[in-house]
This record gives C-alpha cells, sequence and structure tokens, in this order.
C-alpha cells in the first residue's frame, strides 16, 4: 500500500453464489448491466439530504477490514537472499527489481489455501460490516481476471481462479461489503505508470506516456471492476501524482457513473489539484489517528496495519496488542470516523494466525458492546477525562450517551465533566445492571461496581433528557489524544 504515506482500498457488494469458481474464457462474466454513463463530465451536485443517504451504511458500519494481497507475498519481503526494509507490497521499488524478474514471482503463486467463504466469516465474526481488497496494487498486478492484459492472477499463476469473484459471492452470501483497492497512478509493470521514490528503474520496460497508461490500463480495468462484480459500494483510489491531470481524472471518476450511490475516498487526484470536483467523499489518515477527528460534515476513516506492514512479510511479527486496537476503533468512533484494519494474507492464501486471534477478540468484544460503535457520531465532550471515550446516538427525545471507560476508577466513582443534562437511566451494557448517578458542580458522577464487566474497556450508558448539553472543559480535562 502506501506511499508516504498513502493508503488505499474500496468498498463492493454482491456476487451470485451460483458463479463458477473457474472461468476458461475472458474475464467474469457480467453480474450487473449498470445502464449509467461513463462519460467524464463533472458530476451535478448532490443535495446533502441525497448525501446522507448514500453515505448511511458507511456512517453506520464504523469498522472495515482491509486486504492487502498479492504476487508480492511470493518474497515476502526478501529479495536474491536479503530482508528488504519498508512494507512489504513496495518490495519491487524498493529493492528495483526488474520488471520480468518481477513478473515471474507469478509463477509461484499459487494460493490453494485460499478460502473466500473463511475470509468472509471472519470479517464478519469480527465486527467489520465491509472489506476492501486490493484489486490492483502498484506493482501493476491485478488480482481479478482482467481483460486488459495477462499480468493477472487468473492467466499469470498457477491458481486459474478470480479470487475477487469469489469474495463477491462470499460477501453477498454473508451480508458483507466488498470494495476494491486500485492504484490509478502508480503502476511499476505496465509502461507509462508513475514510480515514486526515485522514478523508473529499469526504464525500458517502465518508460511511457501517463495518459496512453491510463487509457489502456488503467481506465478499462476500472471498468471491469465497476461492471463485472455486481454492485460497488466504495472506490479507494490511492497515491494520486502530479501526473494526474484533472481531464484525466475526470475520465476516471465518470467511470463511477457505473455504479450510482458509489463512495470515493480523496486520493484520485492530489490535493493541491483537487478543488471541489475531486476532494472525494472520505479522508484518508492513513496509521495514524487524528487528534479531534475532522470538522463536522467530512466523513473519514484511518487505515492502519494489525503488524507494521499492509502486505504479508514474513518477519514482520510487531502486532499490535487486541487491547490497543480496540482502543483504536473506539478513539476512532469518539471522533466521529471509520477504522479499516488490514490483513496481509500469505501466498498460499491464509490470513496469518496472529491476525486472525486478534480480529476474533475484537469481535468478541463487539457481540457485548457492539450498540456504542455501531451507528454512533462522534463524542459531545471537546476533552475527557483520563478514563476513555464516548460516543453517542440522538434519538427523537433526547440522546444516548456511551462513556467507554479504559481505566477503571478505583474509588468506584467515574466523574463526567461538564454534563449537564437530566439523566434518565444509567446502565452497564455488558449486563445491564442499573447504575446510581449524583449531579455535581463539576457535571456528573456515576457509582460503578468494584470490578470492571472488561478488562480492555467497559461501557456505561446513560439516557439523556434532550441533546448533550456539555459545559467548556474542566482544568482536570485532557484532550483525547490515540489510546
Amino acid at each position: 500500500m502506501k506511499t508516504p504515506p498513502l493508503c488505499a482500498g474500496l468498498v463492493l457488494a454482491f456476487a451470485l453464489s451460483a458463479l463458477a469458481a473457474n472461468s476458461t474464457v475472458g474475464p467474469v462474466a457480467d453480474l450487473a448491466s449498470p445502464a449509467a454513463s461513463t462519460d467524464s463530465s463533472a458530476p451535478s451536485a448532490e443535495s446533502p439530504a441525497a448525501r446522507d443517504a448514500r453515505m448511511a451504511w458507511w456512517r453506520e458500519a464504523r469498522f472495515g477490514m482491509f486486504i492487502h494481497w498479492g504476487v508480492y507475498s511470493v518474497p515476502a519481503g526478501t529479495y536474491q537472499g536479503k530482508q528488504i526494509p519498508s512494507i512489504g507490497e513496495w518490495i519491487m521499488l524498493n529493492a528495483k527489481i526488474p520488471v520480468a524478474d518481477y513478473a515471474g514471482f507469478a509463477k509461484e503463486f499459487n494460493p490453494v489455501k485460499f478460502d473466500a467463504e473463511a475470509w468472509v466469516r471472519l470479517a464478519r465474526d469480527a465486527g467489520m460490516k465491509y472489506i476492501v481488497i486490493t484489486a490492483k496494487h502498484h506493482d501493476g498486478f491485478a488480482m481479478f481476471h482482467t481483460a486488459v492484459d495477462g499480468f493477472n492472477i487468473f492467466d499469470a499463476t498457477p491458481f486459474k481462479r478470480d479470487p475477487l469473484k469469489e469474495l463477491a459471492a462470499a460477501c453477498q452470501k454473508y451480508g458483507v461489503k466488498l470494495g476494491f483497492y486500485y492504484s490509478q497512478d502508480q503502476d511499476w509493470h505496465h509502461p507509462g505508470g508513475v514510480a515514486l521514490k526515485g522514478g523508473h528503474w529499469d526504464k525500458a520496460a517502465q518508460d511511457g506516456d501517463f495518459a496512453s497508461y491510463v487509457h489502456n490500463v488503467a481506465l478499462p480495468q476500472v471498468r471491469e471492476l465497476l461492471t463485472h462484480y455486481g454492485p460497488v459500494s466504495v472506490l479507494w483510489w490511492d497515491t494520486p501524482t502530479p501526473e494526474m491531470t484533472p481531464e484525466l481524472a475526470r475520465e476516471l471518476a465518470g467511470a463511477l457513473k457505473l455504479q450510482p450511490g458509489i463512495i470515493q475516498n480523496n486520493r484520485l487526484i492530489p490535493t493541491a489539484s483537487q478543488g471541489t470536483e475531486f476532494k472525494g467523499d472520505t479522508e484518508t489518515p492513513e496509521q495514524r489517528i487524528p487528534a479531534t477527528g475532522y470538522p463536522a460534515g467530512r466523513d473519514w476513516e484511518t487505515c492502519m496495519t494489525i503488524n507494521g506492514t499492509w502486505g504479508y512479510k514474513s518477519y514482520d511479527t510487531n502486532f499490535k496488542t487486541t487491547e490497543k486496537l480496540l482502543q483504536n476503533l473506539i478513539d476512532i468512533a469518539s471522533k466521529g470516523g471509520n477504522y479499516l484494519l488490514n490483513v496481509g494474507p500469505t501466498s498460499e492464501g491464509v490470513i496469518p494466525e496472529p491476525e486472525v486471534e486478534r480480529l476474533r477478540a475484537m469481535g468478541a468484544w463487539l457481540k457485548v458492546n457492539g450498540a456504542a460503535i455501531y451507528g454512533t457520531t462522534a463524542s459531545p465532550f471537546p476533552k475527557l477525562p483520563a478514563w476513555g471515550r464516548a460516543t453517542k446516538k440522538l434519538t427523537a427525545t433526547g440522546a444516548t450517551l456511551y462513556l467507554h471507560v479504559f481505566t477503571w476508577p478505583t474509588d468506584g466513582k467515574l466523574a463526567v465533566p461538564g454534563l449537564r443534562n437530566a439523566i434518565t437511566s444509567a446502565t452497564l451494557l455488558a449486563t445491564g445492571a442499573q447504575l446510581a448517578t449524583e449531579k455535581t458542580a463539576d457535571g456528573l458522577t456515576v457509582t460503578l461496581p468494584a470490578t470492571a464487566p472488561d478488562p480492555i474497556s467497559s461501557t456505561v450508558v446513560l439516557e439523556l433528557k434532550g441533546a448533550p448539553e456539555v459545559d467548556a472543559p474542566l482544568a482536570t480535562a485532557v484532550a483525547p489524544a490515540a489510546p
């Protein structure tokens, strides 16, 4: 994934379970026949209500799975006996591997243990509502059966299957949305594609015209993704460069008309050239959580790795703890964002077990506490005490306020500074136990049991009369930072 620093992704849901597991001719048969035009004219203005309706599922979801999987999982971070620094999916550029040599890895790419249904069930059981997978990363290798050329998983490998087709069917079966990451600027295999960090190193194979690359590779493949795999919910572009002119970006954006209602991120074109036409629907902070989120009205999603790499590296065992991952999810939700958490499968098609273990633990927590994450909006507190975070849901008569308590008070008294609303009920989400509350000069105090229901984060539920009313931060409060 990433440039210095950039992420990726996109979201697509649907596919019929009757699709054949192996296709023998051409690209995957058309599952949907969108009638929308693909002309490159600028999009018409969208009303706030229409935008809210289009973004509704995404705002409800809060948690998704990012999958970085490709032929780079074959070298797995090592080339010619040397461990190559930095992230696994950038090994071709970082090791300056010649185009023909890198293409040779495709002959070794045979992910016979790939099980689309197992992957989707894992995401579902982890509490993830959508999947975003790399359809084509910067190495130019297509993880689907494209008609553009033979550098794809069906034609160039012994596997002879289209994993995106299989994932589409599995996502349809289990009710998980599916999407695709597509690297529209960087392509180290096809002539004319961009290479950052020093430019082309295999010039005879890589040099060419960028506009021709867009017209002959990127645009046709994007259209394939938007027509052959059912409804596409979100498209994640990545690593925009100055070569992407507004005119070329307009052609790529025009293809999105094949999928009415699609959501796209802010990485189609460099920020300086975006204006309002190309700013996309979502901000994409990478490997970080903004201290205060983004201004109201701007949707955002943090993408992050579980260890230190996006694409699989055999020797990267620096896995974040379940506590860290869960508190990241809560922190992001408390600031109004989504969490797109990455897994990097092996060349055999296996998601590493340490990643599986952490996702299962997150799913167990969400089964108890999911109401405090899904469909919530940002905390009403401009600052929070050090004990944790808060999320909320507005109701017809008031609001539900969820207090995520990371540090259980030893004296059994949870201070909620600045909250002025009348409280109609206070409970523990895990048990339903009623809790006593007391109004104070500083806000509210909630009396808690001696033991926290969960060692990582326990949820206190406050039902408020009216919309949340919170005083200015007290001197004892601290700004919410990433846990």
